[in-house]
This record gives C-alpha cells, structure tokens and sequence, in this order.
C-alpha cells in the first residue's frame, strides 16, 4: 500500500451556512474539478498550520477562526488521502483564486458546480446537519405542552429532532412520533426515531438513534436514510466510524442533573476521543446553548440538548 498523503482541508463557512469550492487548477490531477480548499501537511507541520499556509497561498486570506472537525480517507487512483477538515468561520481578507482558479459559494443541500471530487459526498451530507440536535421531553412536559414547545422550537429554526421517550407506552409512541414528524416536515426538519426503526419507517422519520447496546450488536447500518448513535467511549465512536454512520453523540461531557456524582468526559477528553472520527459527533450532558462555542474548539460538531431545546432555562439532565 502507497504511503498515504496527509492534506489539510477547510469549509470556510459564512454565517448563513455558504461554504467556498474551489476548481483544481490545470496541471494537477482532477483538474477541473471542485474541491474544498487545502493542501498538503508539510514534514512537521501540524494539521491546523497547514491549514492557515494552504489558506493563505491559495485564497489569499488570514484564518482567525477554524475548529476541527472531520477526518476522512480516500483511496484515488493516484494517491490514497487522509482530509483534516477544519470549519472556518472566520478570516481576515477576501477570498480570491491565487492559482487563477474559480471560487463559488455554495449551500449544502444545493451544490450547483460540478464535477466534486467524489471524496466530498459524506462531506456535503455533514454539512447539511445543524448544530443543535434536539432531543424530546415529552412525557415531562405531557404531549400537548410538549407540542406547543417543539412548534416554538420549530419556528426558532431547531432542525434535527429525536423522539426519545423510554418510558411511553408503544401506542402513545407511536401517536407522538407521528406528531412530531408532521410538525417538523412542514418546517423542513428531520426526525429520528431513538432505538426503533420499524417505529421509524411507519411513521415517515427520517432515520433512527441506535443506543450503544444496539450499536455494539448491529453487523450493518440499519436501512434508512439517517442513522445516527449514541456513544460513550472510544471503542463505540469506533463502532459508529465501522458502521458507516452518518453522526454519532458523545457523552456525559458535563455533570447532568440525572445522574449527579456520575464520571463525566470533560472537554479535553471530549476532544481526545472524536479526533480523527470521520463522522460528525454532537457533545451531549450538562450542556446548554452557551457552550457551543466550547464544543466546536473541541471538536464537536454541535450540541445535543434535552432542556435547553425546548427553552428551559437549565441544562439538559
């Protein structure tokens, strides 16, 4: 096997979710086609200064903001590539083609350049999910306030919901699941199911939430068009990575009101273990809007909150 080429890459990000593609340049292989900007990791280099040099050379701007996120690797005929993707959201100068090649912004769900190289799809995939990932309260709140609180979450701008409810009886489940979806649909919101995807599939979600003990069991990704986990360790973020799966939750990052005194990963551990992952992973535990800022310099790709979603002032437990 050919040494594998370690590359910085960045999805320099404005705040209204657009991200920069540049087209290789004439002479390099894959001319023509779109990328995201980057280069290759220099001897002794570090991935992020290399980030800020390629960023520099290539675009002309000075990176001031970039957090990691994703590391994937593709095997091309010509060299096999491991991307240390970073989220730039902010940078001194504008953007222009040093090389002479063509810059366009774009949105995640509507790439309008073309050809990509094809090691971008799960990376389009990542960008199109949101930041906060909203886990349900209903049997807290009683389904119908908890109605009124998802369609005021709704109307905030919450994308990506998880119907997790462990000790409702199946019928209501399958009520409330119902519910959810039709209310989140109409907003262009995506629901999972948490552990159930027969529950899934009858009710029009887009996808389940495996637990860690199915995740640990399952020999293939379940069938559906999103499939996320929830993990604990290393060995189960490695799991999620094996499956194939498209985000994984990491937690209890902080103490959480449910299980005061319980071990918790704090944030450098936090880090420690999602470095590398090749797919998205929310931090999950004790956490409120505030911290987002603190889980994306870790590593995260946003924040999964029970609480905090539904616009109650504590973090979720």
């Amino acid at each position: 096997m050919n040494a594998v080429l370690e590359v910085a890459a960045a999805v320099v990000q404005k705040p209204d979710g657009s991200f920069l593609l540049a087209e290789r340049p004439v002479g390099k292989p894959y001319a023509g086609w779109w990328e995201f900007p980057g280069g290759k990791i220099e001897a002794g280099e570090s991935p992020y200064h290399a980030l800020v040099r390629e960023l520099h050379e290539e675009l002309g701007i000075a990176v001031e903001i970039a957090h990691p996120w994703l590391t994937r690797v593709y095997a091309y005929p010509h060299a096999t590539v491991r991307l240390h993707f970073f989220r730039v959201t902010g940078w001194h100068g504008e953007p222009h083609g040093k090389e002479n090649q063509r810059l366009s912004w774009q949105m995640p769900d509507a790439v309008e350049v073309a050809p990509l190289l094809p090691a971008n799809g799960p990376i389009l995939n990542a960008l199109t999910l949101p930041p906060v990932y909203a886990v349900s309260r209903a049997a807290a709140f009683g389904i119908e306030p908890f109605m009124k609180r998802l369609e005021s979450a709704l109307q905030r701008g919450v994308k990506l919901i998880q119907v997790r409810e462990k000790n409702m009886a199946a019928a209501a489940l399958h009520a409330l699941s119902a519910q959810v979806v039709e209310r989140a649909h109409a907003y262009a919101a995506r629901v999972v199911i948490n552990g159930d995807w027969a529950l899934a599939r009858a009710v029009g979600a887009d996808g389940v939430q495996l637990t860690s003990a199915q995740l640990t069991a399952l020999a293939t990704r379940p069938d559906v068009a999103l499939a996320g986990a929830s993990c604990h360790d290393q060995r189960e973020l490695e799991r999620a990575a094996e499956l194939g799966m498209d985000f994984a939750v990491l937690s209890p990052v902080k103490p959480t009101q449910s299980h005061p005194g319980a071990p918790v990963l704090g944030w450098e551990t936090f880090a420690r273990l999602v470095e590398g992952m090749p797919m998205p992973v929310y931090a999950l535990g004790g956490l409120a809007g505030a911290d987002m800022d603190d889980a994306w310099r870790h590593g995260a790709h946003g924040i999964a909150m029970l609480r905090g979603a539904w616009g109650e002032i504590s973090p979720e437990p």
